[in-house]
């Protein structure tokens, strides 16, 4: 398309479709001089007529621009005005191409037929030249200022959109952003309760906790990641579970293969998990466990975390922060065409279930 060349090229390429449009125009023209002077028994050399038509409309596509300058500086300044500069330019300019014209036919044709002298020229075809040359000149004004406010509603368009994917992204930042303090807070208040009483894995749980954030800041300046990429982070942080609840806590993890290059937002998964284990397992006295799923279904990813633990309350449950976050994250990234679902399990326990469009993973550069 046109408006994806180089600015040069862009231009040249607009002159080429003015002159493809201006030459058919012509040649339109001189065939309807043709049928009408052959109807009238005074049939025109094919040739005649055209040295007629094209330089005639030509010289139209040469004032195309002044027209176009003169649209410019009148657009939006009022009824008056516009009326002020166009009804006085539109006859200077059909007289100007007139004369212009009239020189050139008969520099190039000389006298013949009717047209004995160039005063014989002038007299004959004046006034409709001028009256044809007012009707030009607000056709093209008319046709100019539709392009432009085309062309303006479409940069106002694309403008709209820009902003609203720049609102949507800055929005999604600072959704995944407060995650991470609300994660870090919670990691750190077990830490604390175990320095006491096991030093040694108050440690451990640390230096987890320090590989899972190395992981984390590697990957911030990405909203979105292959699901692969997840589920090592949510490894990340599973670790650091398997330290606080050692032999209570068995994770099963489940993805089909096909599922791992789909893109989902960052952290998408995490504060699923947190929250099976802090509300569903960890008020659990026994051992429990954890089971993430993920697989495609047709044009969708299905993703599931489940675990055995105490399940929902009764009554209406209370939503916290992490599924609040999450179903806010997928509002403003997917807006309907995404669910996250939280029901109580078969069985006993808990399952937040996610619905998403699956995209894949752009190929590298």
């Amino acid at each position: 398309m046109i408006g994806e060349l180089p600015a040069p090229k862009r231009a040249a390429a607009a002159w080429l479709v003015a002159l493809g449009l201006w030459t058919l125009i012509a040649v339109s023209y001189a065939l309807t001089l043709e049928m009408s002077a052959a109807g009238e028994g005074a049939a025109i050399p094919w040739g005649r007529a055209l040295a007629w038509t094209l330089p005639s409309f030509y010289l139209w596509m040469a004032l195309t621009p002044v027209i176009a300058l003169l649209g410019r500086r009148t657009a939006g300044r009022g009824r008056l005005r516009f009326l002020a500069v166009h009804v006085p330019a539109s006859v200077l300019l059909a007289a100007l191409h007139t004369a212009l014209f009239f020189v050139f036919f008969w520099w190039l044709m000389g006298p013949r037929g009717r047209f004995a002298s160039f005063s014989d020229l002038v007299r004959l075809n004046a006034a409709d030249e001028v009256h044809l040359g007012l009707l030009i000149y607000w056709t093209v004004l008319v046709v100019l200022r539709g392009i432009e406010s085309r062309r303006r509603l479409e940069a106002e368009r694309a403008r709209a959109a820009r902003m609203q994917a720049e609102l949507a992204e800055a929005r999604l930042q600072v959704l995944r952003t407060q995650l991470q303090p609300h994660f870090l807070f919670n990691t750190l208040n077990a830490i604390s309760a175990l320095a006491l009483d096991d030093p040694h894995l108050a440690r451990a749980m640390i230096a987890r906790l320090g590989d899972f954030l190395r992981l984390t800041l590697a990957q911030s300046g990405s909203e979105e990641l292959p699901l692969a990429c997840e589920l090592q982070g949510l490894e990340c942080y599973l670790e650091i579970q398997r330290l606080r609840f050692q032999d209570r806590l068995a994770v099963h993890v489940d993805v089909a293969q096909e599922a791992l290059a789909a893109v989902v937002p960052h952290l998408l998964l995490q504060p699923l998990v947190e929250n099976a284990l802090q509300h569903g397992l960890s008020p659990r006295t026994g051992a429990g466990n954890l089971t993430v799923s993920g697989r495609r279904q047709g044009a969708e990813l299905l993703l599931a975390v489940e675990d055995d633990g105490v399940g929902l309350p009764a009554g209406e449950p209370r939503e916290g922060f992490g599924l609040a976050n999450t179903r806010d994250r997928l509002r403003a990234r997917f807006g309907g065409a995404a669910r996250l679902a939280v029901e109580a399990r078969p069985g006993g326990g808990t399952r937040a279930s996610l619905r998403l469009p699956y995209l894949d993973a752009p190929a590298p550069a």
